[in-house]
């Protein structure tokens, strides 16, 4: 098992078609954002507690509501400051592979 530890904004990636956004959180809570494609099932489930459920529909995935415009928002932002961070970050790693050449 994997521990990280995040601050808001930061994400981890999980193969080449997942991403996971730490947004913040309060008390006992966490928020996180996961960008992944709709062929990938997401289940939630809460440690530590007893699973009262026959095995079978523990294992069936039922679709949560989407979520609302501000966060698909809030979303898009986080992801496209982190590609500008990228971009900006790659180019002198490029330049530097061209003079070492």
């Amino acid at each position: 098992m994997l521990k990280l530890t995040l601050r808001p904004g930061e994400f981890i990636d999980i193969g080449e078609n997942v991403r996971v956004i730490f947004s913040g959180g309060s008390a006992n809570n966490i928020h996180l954002l996961v960008d992944a494609p709709k062929e990938v099932n997401i289940a939630r489930s809460s440690a530590g507690k007893k699973k009262e459920q026959p095995e079978q529909s523990a294992r069936t995935y039922y679709r949560e509501k989407g979520i609302s415009e501000e966060a698909q928002r809030e979303i898009v932002s986080i992801l496209m400051r982190e590609k500008k961070r990228n971009a900006v970050n790659e180019k002198p790693w490029r330049q530097m592979r061209k003079s070492v050449s």
